[in-house]
């Protein structure tokens, strides 16, 4: 397989406009999330201890939202 070229990319379009509406949903099945229709939430980088991140991943899948939960709690106010 040859390497894509910045024309081949310009020429790329959404899997949504070349392929069968009922195979997009297939594909979206599998676990590819649709855009949100209303987004609650706002993406940010946020440093954090190591040991603070490592403790919350301990427990599992989730862990970032018990993160946002845990900073709800403390919040001041």
């Amino acid at each position: 397989m040859r390497e894509l070229t910045t024309a081949d990319i310009r020429a790329m379009r959404p899997m949504a406009e070349v392929l069968p509406s009922d195979l997009v949903e297939i594909i979206r099945k599998r676990g590819e999330r649709g855009p949100q229709k209303a987004p609650t939430k706002q993406q940010v980088t946020l440093r954090l201890d190591r040991d603070v991140v490592e403790r919350f991943k301990a427990t599992g899948p989730g862990w970032q939202s018990r993160i946002n939960n845990a900073l709800r709690k403390a919040r001041v106010g």
